[in-house]
């Protein structure tokens, strides 16, 4: 019953466009800051694989094992992935284009930040994404999804129909 009124209502659909709007800033900012302002995520990384030690570890051993050795050796390709990354879902939730797709990659990085020990907002943001999620096409019907996903369902049913002639 609450999932189908978050797929369908006009009131979900408005509330569902001002959260989109606000965690798509939110990520957009922060893309932005580490676009402009330079970013080397090798110092994350190696902070987040100290974390995995001692008596009480915050980072898991196996989520430390995969940083220390699939990430942090290939550092540069994280240095450039997380800004353009973090820009993209930003501008795919402001924008309402491919927004449950633009969700479940914020939804990724938020977890990914909370498996390496950071909480900041990153809880608050990774719930407002499951909403979105939840809610499918309705948190972007005000977004450019109204049109481009009628557009690729368009294309879709034109080209199953043609094959089946």
């Amino acid at each position: 019953m609450f999932n189908n009124w978050f797929r369908t209502n006009k009131v979900a659909m408005v509330l569902l466009t001002i959260v989109r709007l606000y965690v798509g800033y939110k990520w957009i900012e922060a893309g932005w800051h580490k676009l402009t302002g330079g970013f080397d995520a090798s110092g994350f990384l190696k902070g987040a694989i100290a974390k995995s030690t001692g008596e009480n570890p915050a980072v898991q051993a196996w989520w430390a094992s995969f940083l220390q050795h699939a990430a942090l050796p290939n550092v540069s390709f994280f240095n450039v992935l997380v800004p353009y990354g973090e820009f993209l879902v930003g501008l795919g939730l402001i924008l309402g284009t491919f927004t449950t797709f633009a969700a479940l990659m914020g939804l990724v990085m938020n977890a990914s930040y909370l498996l390496s020990g950071t909480v900041s907002t990153n809880v608050q943001l990774l719930l407002m994404e499951v909403i979105i999620i939840v809610a499918a096409a309705n948190a972007g019907k005000i977004g450019l999804d109204r049109w481009v996903l009628s557009y690729l369902r368009s294309l879709f049913h034109k080209n199953t129909r043609s094959e089946a002639l």
